[in-house]
């Protein structure tokens, strides 16, 4: 895949009278219904396949009681504060980072906050830090439709959304309760990720939809939204994650890579069918 040429995404609408960042053209969340169906993996991947297509990305950690960003592009150290005002985003891969996981003292530090703690750190996050003209922010969403969730769509500018759920009845049933709130927020979403579609034994190479199959397509069917692709359940995706290098960049050419780059680009796609930002907005960031 050629990636010599930069390319460049101009900015998209985003939700009710809010305006796109100075230093993002585009946020796309990433999000789920529930925990435990591998979203922020697919966050991590799916932000290195965009940047593996010739993008400027970033990746923003949303989930402040679990972040995993952190050990997923093993940064390490804490982000820099050139005015005491605003923080310089951490660079793993390529891809500028934050997370409230490096601020904290430690690895293991809870983050013991009530809710408006949480939902006020989020947005610090996002308008403080100097995101250096991304064509895509990446915001890796914890869970559920809660605090969290209405604040970004309250205060955070979003092109759109991303659902990651399994095949089982009961994550996608939890998946389109979250598609459903985008909807109600006014957050268009653009697609649906199918995750751990399929087991791949690491000795025999047999693959076997353990979660059962179809959950994905039929739910972007029902909803009328695009099926961006499916993914296995493969050791190689946990094993890289641990390691603090996503498996689409460190195994680029392998199969795995590719699957997650063919959802970035119908990802792409989907946006690129969206209105654009229209003024002095988007004349500013092109």
């Amino acid at each position: 895949m050629n990636t010599s040429l930069p390319k460049r995404l101009q900015a998209h609408a985003v939700q009710g009278a809010l305006h796109p960042h100075a230093g993002v053209r585009n946020v796309i969340v990433v999000g789920s219904g529930k925990g435990g169906v591998g979203k922020s993996t697919t966050a991590v991947n799916f932000a290195a396949a965009l940047q593996k297509l010739g993008y400027r990305v970033g990746i923003l950690d949303a989930d402040v009681y679990g972040p995993s960003i952190p050990a997923m592009l093993g940064l390490h150290g804490k982000p820099t504060t050139p005015d005491g005002k605003s923080f310089a985003p951490l660079q793993a891969h390529g891809l500028q980072a934050m997370s409230i996981g490096s601020l904290l003292d430690s690895e293991d530090a809870p983050a013991i906050w009530r809710g408006p703690m949480a939902t006020s750190a989020l947005t610090q996050l996002f308008n403080d830090t100097r995101w250096d003209d991304l064509d895509v922010l990446v915001v890796d969403l914890p869970p559920g439709t809660g605090d969290i969730q209405l604040t970004l769509a309250q205060k955070i500018p979003v092109a759109g959304a991303i659902i990651v759920t399994t095949p089982q009845d009961i994550a996608t049933l939890d998946a389109r309760k979250a598609l459903r709130m985008f909807e109600k927020v006014g957050v268009p979403v653009l697609g649906v990720v199918e995750n751990m579609a399929t087991h791949i034994c690491s000795a025999c190479g047999h693959e076997e939809p353990v979660f059962g199959s179809g959950g994905g397509q039929s739910m972007a069917e029902r909803y009328d939204v695009p099926m961006l692709g499916s993914l296995p359940l493969d050791i190689r995706i946990r094993t890289q994650g641990d390691a603090g290098v996503p498996v689409t960049i460190a195994e680029p050419d392998s199969a795995l890579a590719a699957a997650y780059v063919a959802i970035a680009e119908r990802t792409i796609e989907a946006l690129e069918r969206r209105p654009r930002t229209q003024g002095s907005i988007a004349a500013s960031l092109v």
